[in-house]
């Protein structure tokens, strides 16, 4: 019989593999679950959380700094319209930052549940019996004795027992096991997570956070209106503030004078007069770094000081446009500062002052003006003056640390140089063109306060407990097993001991060893040991 070539045997197709049928709604809702609860999307999303957090550090928040996001928009109007749409300027209050947030709650909720139900149903069953050869266990020790079996089952149940193990008889064997804390301290961590999540949103709604600026011999009361910077909680009552007020009596700071250490701060001491509620009578209290104030919840602590040079200023028609102190804030950590006058009251036309004070002035013929020393040794200030329009007028918030100068003219000399002035405390300038005069009274000194509530604290502290109970209980704890088998041989009771360790780490040929040694001491043991 030919066989025919192979070009005309016709070609078998390969079966067409069954596809999956499609799923349907219920299973597709089961497997999105899945998908949500499990730990590797935990992760995904603490870390999605964490690098959401990146722009509300970086740029100015509306919440806290309505001016600079007003300043930054300005500045940058293409980049700023583009963070505007993504909710850049108020990340903590967008709603793809809640999303997040409540995904990543959601799914370490579902975590933990199952596996909770899973580690009770553990802790109910028994453990599992002893192998048929337990010489192949990780661990393996074995000796004789001539007491019966029952009785070194119930000296070996006893030295079990003693180690913490929970022991079930099987007759002629025991199983032994231990270590469930270290799944608990599991649980317990990542229940410790979700406290402190809830904690924070607890303070994140429900509280509120602010500074303030205040002048050493001015006052502060505990309204909106009276914060540098605010931020309340979605569902923080104003009207709830705390209705006290305080005054700067006066601060002290002392920094080191001598050694490597020259220039450190060495103390600072804010002297306060405040009143709990109006009509009190006021109390005294020293604010210090990491001594804060508390009053009916609210808490006031030290953050920053700085310099506030006093100045007065008088315009063409010699009346006096401007009188008091203007903080400045400081550029490094000899407290060079800079800051600026805004003399909207002055006529013919308004003035503004830009400037640097240093409290301990040298001239640097590279950097400039700056301070070689931060306390107040040889005060100057350095200023340059313009006169025009400060656009206070135009309904567009300013900060009070920057000159909008859009609309100002510097004054110049004859050829042209701006005008600079360099003062000491006491020294009257002239301005050009007859606008007026600048005199540099001297300084006072300037704290900055931050008032806080935050109700999530103490769940966030519980979480934080949580936490490192539970760390320790998974690190410290080891699960694992032990049996114990008996059987006669020619008149003799062999004893057979085997240990399984079902985490890394530990000594669990020292702790057999150990077990084995007790064994042998309570029911003793035939001079040659297997």
């Amino acid at each position: 019989m030919q066989t025919p070539p192979l070009d005309t045997v016709p070609a078998q197709e390969a079966p067409d593999k069954p596809s999956a049928p499609p799923l349907k709604p219920v299973e597709f809702a089961r497997w999105m679950w899945r998908q949500l609860t499990s730990m590797r999307t935990a992760l995904l999303l603490l870390f999605a959380l964490a690098v959401a957090s990146v722009p509300g550090s970086i740029l100015p928040q509306r919440q806290v700094n309505p001016v600079s996001v007003v300043e930054f928009r300005r500045d940058n109007p293409g980049l700023g319209s583009f963070y505007n749409a993504l909710g850049l300027f108020d990340v903590f209050g967008a709603p793809w930052f809640a999303a997040i947030y409540l995904a990543l709650l959601v799914s370490l909720i579902g975590c933990i549940v199952p596996r909770t139900f899973q580690h009770v149903r553990a802790l109910r069953a028994r453990p599992p019996a002893a192998p048929r050869h337990l010489d192949r266990m990780p661990e393996h020790r074995s000796f004789d004795s001539s007491t019966e079996s029952a009785a070194v089952l119930a000296s070996a149940g006893e030295a079990l027992k003693a180690g913490r193990f929970r022991v079930v008889d099987d007759g002629s064997s025991l199983a032994a096991e231990r270590g469930y804390l270290r799944e608990v301290g599991n649980l317990v961590f990542h229940l410790a997570v979700v406290v402190v999540l809830l904690g924070a949103a607890i303070g994140t709604l429900f509280g509120f956070k602010g500074t303030a600026l205040v002048v050493v011999g001015n006052g502060f009361s505990n309204t909106v209106t009276q914060y540098d910077g605010y931020q309340g909680g979605r569902l923080f009552d104003e009207q709830s503030l705390a209705p006290f007020s305080l005054k700067v009596e006066k601060f002290t700071v002392r920094f080191e004078t001598q050694g490597e250490q020259r220039g450190a701060a060495r103390e600072f001491d804010a002297q306060l007069s405040y009143v709990p509620t109006p009509g009190d009578k006021p109390r005294e209290y020293h604010l210090r770094l990491n001594h804060p104030l508390e009053i009916d919840g609210s808490r006031v602590h030290l953050i920053g000081h700085g310099y506030a040079p006093r100045f007065t200023v008088r315009d063409g028609n010699g009346d006096v446009a401007f009188t008091g102190p203007t903080p400045f804030l400081p550029q490094d950590g000899n407290f060079s500062s800079t800051g600026v006058v805004k003399v909207p009251d002055a006529r013919p036309e308004q003035l503004g002052l830009q400037g640097i004070f240093a409290p301990t002035a040298v001239l640097d013929p590279q950097r400039g003006p700056i301070s070689a020393f931060p306390d107040a040794v040889a005060p100057a200030v350095f200023l340059t003056a313009y006169h025009g329009d400060l656009g206070l007028d135009n309904g567009i918030p300013q900060s009070v640390y920057r000159l909008d100068t859009s609309k100002l003219t510097q004054f110049r000399v004859s050829n042209g140089e701006p005008v600079r002035y360099q003062m000491v405390p006491g020294e009257t300038v002239t301005l050009p063109s007859g606008a007026g005069t600048v005199t540099f009274e001297g300084y006072s000194r300037w704290v900055n306060l931050q008032i806080s509530r935050d109700p999530g604290t103490p769940v966030v502290l519980v979480g934080a407990v949580l936490a490192l109970s539970g760390l320790l209980l998974s690190l410290v704890v080891r699960r694992r097993r032990a049996w114990v088998r008996v059987s006669e041989v020619d008149g003799r009771t062999v004893v057979e001991v085997a240990g399984l360790d079902r985490t890394e780490g530990g000594e669990l040929g020292a702790e057999i060893d150990k077990l084995t040694a007790t064994m042998q001491a309570r029911v003793g043991s035939a001079e040659e040991e297997r």
